[in-house]
């Protein structure tokens, strides 16, 4: 079979090149959207928006302008004077509420808004710092201030005044009639104090303290009285132990009321101690006729012969116990006594004592004691 022609391919197009009568494929065109007109809902809608941002906008500065104003307000409330024309007392109980508090102080007419006071002391996180208690707030006082007195705790600080050579019994009734103490005397299932154990002083206290935990006080006070002045005694005393020096500072405190004497009239009595002698000391044999309250009546020569363990008069050495509750200043004499020869002292008439080395000495100081004692009556 004869081979077939192979027919001829037409070369492909030049686009490249210019070409007489051809025309170039045009490039596509995007498509555009047309812009519908506003119509009317939408514009009324535009402007409806508007108005609510303008409305919000102008709310919101209203706001903030009023919480500015508040604040301002709020700040110069607090640190204003206050509404009281007078000091104003008032009594802030423990576990009571910082909204408590505020009504209470507004109640009592030192604050005018009690909010105020409330949130102030709330923003500068002082709730806790408040102390509870009796306060005298002057008058005028401002809120801020009020804060600050609250948070140092200044509270009335009442006092108590013990006078040296009182009884238990004398003491606890000055205590059970003080005013501002609280509970009983003695406590529940307390025992009374022991005669000496309780230093005479003035003390003090806050509203509301009990009077078992003053009285408590008033022991550990006497205790370290009595170690310190102990830890610095003379050497050579007549006795050995605290108890003893109390029970002798006991007795020279009822002996004389002059603190010039006490440590001479020490003296005389550790020198009859050293010798062996009765202390012959009226208190101690008053003490024994009465020990729960004052005798009452001045002795008679039958009282200085009545056995009991508190009459010097019969016994040798020191009483059982403390005659009264000593002072600081009769310990520190007995514990450092004057240095002397004297053995015996009576009243002068003046509210001292004279002193005298020898028996023969003492019985004519005696006997002008009772010549004077005889005019005295005589008047």
């Amino acid at each position: 079979m004869a081979d077939e022609p192979t027919p001829e391919v037409p070369p492909a197009p030049d686009y490249s090149a210019d070409h007489d009568g051809v025309e170039p494929v045009p490039e596509p065109r995007a498509f555009k959207l047309k812009k519908r007109p506003p119509t009317s809902t939408n514009r009324q809608q535009s402007f409806t928006r508007r108005r609510v941002f303008r409305f919000l906008n102008l709310f919101l500065a209203l706001l903030i302008t009023g919480a500015v104003a508040v604040y301002a307000w709020g700040v110069t409330e607090f640190n204003a004077a206050g509404p009281s024309t007078s000091p104003v007392t008032v009594n802030l109980s423990r576990g009571t509420s910082l909204r408590g508090i505020s009504e209470q102080l507004q109640g009592a007419g030192v604050l005018r808004y009690a909010e105020v006071f409330n949130l102030a002391v709330r923003v500068q996180k002082k709730a806790r710092a408040l102390k509870a208690g009796e306060y005298v707030l002057p008058a005028a006082i401002s809120p801020k201030r009020i804060m600050e007195v609250l948070i140092e705790g200044g509270t009335v600080v009442h006092k108590i005044t013990i006078a040296e050579g009182l009884q238990i019994a004398q003491i606890l009734d000055l205590i059970a009639a003080t005013q501002n103490l609280d509970g009983l005397i003695p406590g529940d299932n307390e025992a009374p104090p022991h005669e000496g154990t309780l230093l005479p002083e003035t003390y003090h206290f806050e509203l509301g303290e009990s009077r078992s935990d003053l009285i408590a006080r008033m022991q550990q006070d006497m205790k370290s009285v009595v170690a310190s002045a102990w830890g610095t005694r003379a050497n050579g005393l007549p006795f050995e132990t605290p108890q003893e020096a109390v029970i002798l500072a006991s007795i020279v405190e009822k002996e004389t009321s002059l603190a010039s004497e006490r440590a001479r009239i020490a003296g005389v009595f550790i020198n009859r101690l050293r010798r062996g002698m009765r202390l012959q000391s009226d208190p101690t044999v008053a003490f024994g006729l009465s020990p729960d309250a004052p005798l009452g009546r001045p002795l008679r020569r039958s009282d200085l012969k009545t056995d009991h363990p508190f009459n010097t008069y019969v016994h040798k050495g020191l009483p059982p116990s403390p005659i009264c509750n000593p002072g600081r200043a009769a310990i520190e004499a007995v514990l450092n006594p004057m240095a002397t020869r004297d053995l015996y002292f009576v009243a002068d008439g003046t509210g001292g004592h004279v002193f005298a080395p020898t028996l023969a000495e003492h019985n004519s100081n005696v006997a002008k004691w009772r010549k004077l004692e005889r005019a005295r009556k005589a008047k």
